[in-house]
């Protein structure tokens, strides 16, 4: 603009290395910008931040929507030994039993909460469990295999007064999560604890950079084989590969993920170290990766970015329900588009063109 003056910012770059921090300090004025000049939100800065494991562990899912205040507790300890059977079997067979809060929710009746497992069965959960808070203590089928003491621990953690309502699932440590976070969601819409105008945004940081495949029986990298593990942890690749960060991060805003990226490996020997934790071998990584790790051996610099979703941007901006409603030409779940009836039949002369044969 002819009324702005030029500014520029000097931002100092180790020459050994990129750091998160400095996607971190330009992208924030990049969001912030654009919400303020678009819709006239301010946006404060820093941008908090959160680890992955924090985000999982306190709202069951890596793009927490903080709107919703309700932080998830695990109660597996305070249920060993008791003779709830569901419970039992479940911490037998290694899972976990967690849950969180909704202050003021007690009045419920058993028709709402039994079907409170209809919005937990698509992620595999078997079922939501309940405890009300009450003067005299907790009710509820969990309840009734707990001792006095055993209760006033359920209330201790959960910061839990009368009148609130506790939910629990039971499962193992995915399933319970995922079912948690449903859970939150579609509750804090419903009860409307939060304002539509509300805006939440962060950082999520400190991925896992590797995650165990039951498929393949190996390692596979969470976001890709390119992604830096984080400095601190580079002695656990060979020892411990599932405890390896990664510099990866995500950038949330209301519970949506609006862009991620990560600072990319530019060393060979690393890039090597890492195949190998993926169960790439030598061979097989200068046949799919050759051009890449002959390309490290000159000096690539170190770099990094990150990569935004305009559409889930422009949804966000818009107050559009739904993204399907600001991209000009949405697919079906089949992949197919309504407006032009795509795809359609390809005739032979296309297939012999292309040495394509149909079976």
């Amino acid at each position: 603009r002819a009324d702005r003056q030029p500014e520029f910012t000097q931002i100092d770059i180790e020459a050994s290395f990129v750091t998160p921090e400095m996607i971190y300090e330009i992208m924030e004025g990049l969001i912030t910008t654009v919400w303020k000049e678009t819709i006239g939100h301010e946006i404060s800065t820093p941008v908090d931040r959160m680890t992955y494991q924090e985000a999982v562990d306190q709202y069951g899912n890596d793009r927490p929507d903080r709107r919703i205040p309700w932080t998830l507790k695990t109660v597996t300890d305070l249920f060993q030994g008791t003779k709830f059977k569901i419970f039992a079997g479940v911490i037998k067979s290694g899972g976990v039993i967690r849950g969180f809060k909704i202050p003021g929710k007690a009045e419920m009746v058993r028709k709402e909460l039994d079907a409170l497992g209809q919005i937990v069965e698509p992620v595999g959960a078997k079922g939501v469990a309940w405890m009300k808070v009450e003067d005299k203590g907790l009710t509820g089928t969990p309840a009734k295999f707990l001792d006095e003491k055993g209760q006033a621990e359920i209330v201790k953690l959960f910061d839990a007064s009368a009148g609130d309502l506790i939910l629990l699932v039971a499962d193992e440590v995915g399933v319970v999560n995922a079912a948690l976070s449903a859970l939150r969601l579609n509750l804090g819409k419903r009860f409307e604890v939060y304002s539509e105008d509300q805006v939440d945004l962060l950082w999520v940081t400190d991925f896992p950079l590797l995650e165990w495949s039951e498929n393949d029986k190996r390692f596979v990298a969470l976001h890709h084989p390119f992604t830096s593990p984080h400095p601190e942890d580079l002695d656990l690749l060979d020892k411990s590969p599932e405890k390896v960060r990664s510099l990866a991060y995500d950038m949330v805003l209301n519970g949506n993920e609006i862009g991620g990226g990560s600072i990319r490996i530019h060393n060979r020997d690393l890039q090597k170290k890492v195949f190998k934790s993926l169960n790439i071998s030598d061979d097989e990584a200068e046949k799919k990766f050759g051009f890449l790790l002959e390309a490290l051996t000159y000096g690539a610099p170190p770099h990094g970015g990150i990569a935004f979703g305009l559409d889930r941007m422009v949804m966000l901006l818009s107050g559009a329900p739904s993204i399907r409603d600001v991209i000009a030409f949405p697919k079906t779940t089949s992949a197919a588009d309504l407006m032009t009836d795509a795809p359609s039949e390809v005739d032979s002369g296309q297939l012999d063109e292309l040495k394509i044969r149909l079976k």
